[in-house]
């Protein structure tokens, strides 16, 4: 017992194994990825911090339920085949999940070292047996179930759609996914930048899918190229709603019209899935400007102001109404941000915004904020201060302060049942709505929230439609 303590002891002081990044200077201006990686022999000794507990609170913290303890103890032996495959019993996506998921506040967080130190950098780890996978592996698949001639469809390819095709084809059903863009990922693509996801694993990802047997079928609006119940007329026995939340939401105050203004759901599309950051190899018109405001202060935002500055911008500002500490934006997005250069004005809200004679941004009228008491949100309401108003400068703003459901889909489809912000209505834990057969997850339901959080809801919804599939409703 005592060398256990002592060994434990050691772990507990040694240091995290940071992650080879850019500089800040070079990669401020180009759209290669920010982290490089680990090396094997950093993966290895990074893996050795884990005190593999006898009850993980690092599993308890993850939304798909990854074996976390299991797949380091392979990656400390060096068995990297071995640990991507254990990964994989749980998540078919461990590439985007290693990259983009909030592990400071899921795993990480229930991590025992990080009571008294630096916990396991698990996501670091799981970005590392897929890529070591990608670049070294023998392309062999995981397992599948017998065929059961079921067949079901999965609408939109984001992080949800792409889990829920993912479990249920290793079950033994046909799944075919209906994509409205001309390319699958979802937000994935669409969404992340290429610095922070690139397009090339996103890609391998959804290729792993099809190697697997998912069919995927790009430009297909479901609401409008075909019903539900067209889908359910056409063979399929069971579907499944993924499509995300991509309604931009405005601010709604004076000079909203003003030329060069515009959503980030518009920017980032424009920038990741069009590939205007290829220019001029890629001609996709974009918007550009010597003096960026973005608004908001989740990751969204943090995506469109570092690439407004790698698109040319000489002066970003993020203009946040709360402090540092309620910023929804993962810590280290955050981070990096500040440190390519973008300028935080917390604390801060626009009024109004001032054009010029030609109906173009020039500015916007701002006021600052004080915290009162906590909202429904749990972080303290932010209150203006009288008589606090003055004048920002700017010939581009881009408006990330949330999004909505897009009501396509549940226009069309009377008798699938929406809350009051048009959401669709779904059990939590089965993801089964009030129309029978379908079922919904992700940010269609609880509106814009984590890659990993979409993942979960796909999963819980992939067991109910496997379980209806073989047992009825």
């Amino acid at each position: 017992m005592a060398d256990e303590a002592t060994v434990k002891e050691k772990k507990t002081k040694k240091g995290r194994v940071p992650m080879p990044e850019q500089d800040p200077k070079e990669r401020a201006r180009n759209f290669l990825e920010v982290p490089l990686g680990y090396t094997p022999e950093m993966a290895r000794e990074e893996a050795s911090r884990c005190l593999q507990c006898k009850t993980p609170g690092c599993v308890e913290g993850c939304p798909v339920g990854i074996d976390i303890p299991g797949f380091i103890r392979l990656i400390t032996d060096g068995e990297f085949t071995a640990s991507i495959r254990h990964v994989w019993k749980q998540n078919s996506l461990p590439a985007v999940c290693g990259r983009v998921c909030p592990q400071e506040i899921q795993c990480e967080g229930k991590c025992v070292l990080a009571k008294k130190g630096q916990p396991v950098a698990i996501g670091n780890l799981e970005r590392f047996v897929a890529d070591w996978e990608r670049a070294h592996g023998t392309g062999a698949l995981p397992p599948k179930a017998p065929p059961t001639g079921k067949r079901v469809a999965v609408v939109g390819s984001g992080p949800a759609g792409l889990t829920v095709a993912g479990d249920l084809i290793q079950k033994g059903h046909e799944v075919t996914i209906f994509e409205a863009f001309h390319k699958p990922g979802g937000v994935l693509l669409y969404g992340i930048p290429e610095f922070r996801l690139p397009k090339e694993i996103v890609a391998q990802e959804v290729n792993f899918l099809e190697r697997l047997g998912v069919q995927v079928a790009c430009n297909v609006v479901v609401g409008r190229t075909v019903t539900l119940d067209e889908l359910f007329a056409e063979g399929y026995q069971a579907v499944f709603l993924g499509l995300g939340a991509g309604l931009p939401k405005f601010m709604n105050i004076p000079g909203e019209n003003l030329v060069g203004i515009l959503s980030a759901n518009e920017y980032l599309t424009r920038a990741n899935l069009m590939k205007a950051y290829l220019f001029p190899q890629v001609d996709t018109p974009i918007p550009r400007g010597k003096d960026v405001v973005v608004l908001g202060g989740g990751n969204v935002a943090m995506d469109a102001a570092r690439t407004a500055l790698r698109l040319g911008a000489e002066r970003v500002r993020l203009v946040y109404r709360r402090s540092r500490e309620e910023m929804p934006a993962r810590a280290a997005e955050a981070h990096h941000a500040e440190e390519e250069g973008i300028e935080f004005f917390l604390l801060t809200n626009p009024v109004r915004y001032l054009g010029n004679e030609k109906g173009r941004l020039v500015g916007m009228e701002c006021i600052r904020m004080e915290l009162g008491e906590p909202d429904a949100s749990g972080r303290r309401r932010p209150i203006p201060v009288r008589g606090s108003e003055f004048t920002l400068e700017c010939d581009l703003c881009i408006v990330a302060v949330g999004t909505g459901a897009n009501p396509l889909l549940t226009s069309s489809t009377p008798d699938l049942k929406v809350n009051k912000w048009g959401y669709i209505e779904a059990d939590p834990c089965t993801g089964k709505t009030m129309k029978k057969g379908v079922w919904a997850g992700g940010d269609i339901v609880t509106g814009a929230a984590t890659v990993i959080l979409a993942m979960g809801a796909g999963r819980l919804a992939a067991n109910s439609i496997h379980d209806y599939l073989m047992r009825g409703w």
